[in-house]
């Protein structure tokens, strides 16, 4: 489905708890890594842009959706959720909005769940009209998304929209709590009367989250929160133990496994890590440079998703994860 097709959802019947669905498929694949798919033109492999004019909008988009179906094909067996970073996409106009509709479809003829990193939002009809575009997965949205990265800057009732139609299409929202960029705490620390800004956000999505909890215990609304700082990551796993953390970060910015092992739960759940870099352009790193030729860099995509997952399971709690599979 592409944002040119009928908005018309009515007929559409909601799947499960977004929460409860990402539990399931984390559980499934035993990992909690989350794939980025973050499609940088001077880094794709060469094979992938030779022949592409840069220049040409709709001949980097067609390189954007080709290099990202190839990067879904490698990690569709390995990981529950990709996740698109829209501006590359939009960068390119019109083809790149195609080519990200494109992706997102294909992504979920893989059976993975997809969380559309937009970080929109806005006020009144504003914010409903961007939930109403993004939330819900396949038909029951335009753009088919699972869950939507949004901002929490312009207060509750911007954020209202998005959970209401999160409940009702059984979508998920991630809020930006504690973000990984090192100028992230100019704002986010600014202390208030009782305690950080980013504390009085979390303690804002908590209280959307219990509203309506899954099964497992997890609401709809869950958090952005960096690995770059893991102090902060433990103090807000313990202040938002009903929400999800997205946590970036990992790999190129500089954090790993010991660092995001209070993101989980006690059962390994409660926590996607995402990769983009250091996986979509495995091929380009020295330790798999040297064993991979240049036309193998979907092996060295598969050997760094391998090495992520080996290694969140050795300093995290997602080495549980295969106990809570039934199937």
């Amino acid at each position: 489905m592409t944002p040119a097709q009928s908005t018309h959802v009515d007929a559409a019947q909601p799947p499960g708890a977004f929460a409860d669905r990402l539990a399931e498929a984390v559980a499934r694949r035993r990992t909690a890594v989350l794939v980025g798919l973050d499609p940088r033109f001077d880094q794709l492999p060469p094979a992938t842009v030779r022949g592409v004019d840069p220049a040409c909008p709709a001949a980097r988009a067609e390189a954007y959706r080709t290099f990202c179906r190839e990067i879904i094909d490698v990690v569709a067996p390995l990981v529950a959720a990709v996740k698109p970073q829209m501006a590359f996409f939009e960068e390119l106009g019109p083809a790149g909005m195609t080519a990200l509709a494109d992706v997102i479809a294909y992504a979920r003829q893989r059976e993975l769940l997809v969380i559309l990193d937009g970080k929109r939002n806005d006020i009144g009809s504003t914010a409903a009209a961007y939930a109403g575009a993004y939330l819900g997965a396949g038909p029951l949205s335009p753009w088919g998304a699972d869950a939507l990265t949004v901002s929490p800057y312009l207060g509750a009732d911007s954020l209202e929209p998005f959970v209401d139609v999160a409940q009702e299409r059984g979508a998920g929202v991630f809020v930006l709590v504690k973000t990984s960029n090192p100028g992230g705490g100019q704002f986010q620390d600014l202390p208030t009367p009782d305690r950080p800004l980013y504390r009085r956000v979390a303690a804002l999505v908590h209280e959307l989250a219990m509203r309506r909890p899954g099964a497992g215990g997890y609401g709809c609304v869950g958090a952005v929160v960096g690995a770059t700082y893991p102090e902060q990551l433990a103090e807000l796993r313990a202040a938002m133990p009903a929400s999800w953390l997205l946590v970036p970060g990992y790999g190129a910015q500089g954090a790993g496994a010991k660092d995001v092992a209070a993101a989980f739960d006690a059962n390994g759940l409660g926590a996607i890590v995402n990769s983009s870099r250091a996986i979509l352009f495995a091929h380009a790193r020295k330790e798999f440079a040297g064993r991979f030729a240049a036309d193998q860099w979907q092996l060295a995509v598969d050997a760094a998703t391998r090495e992520m997952i080996s290694e969140l399971a050795a300093e995290t709690p997602t080495a549980r994860l295969g106990r809570l599979d039934s199937r």
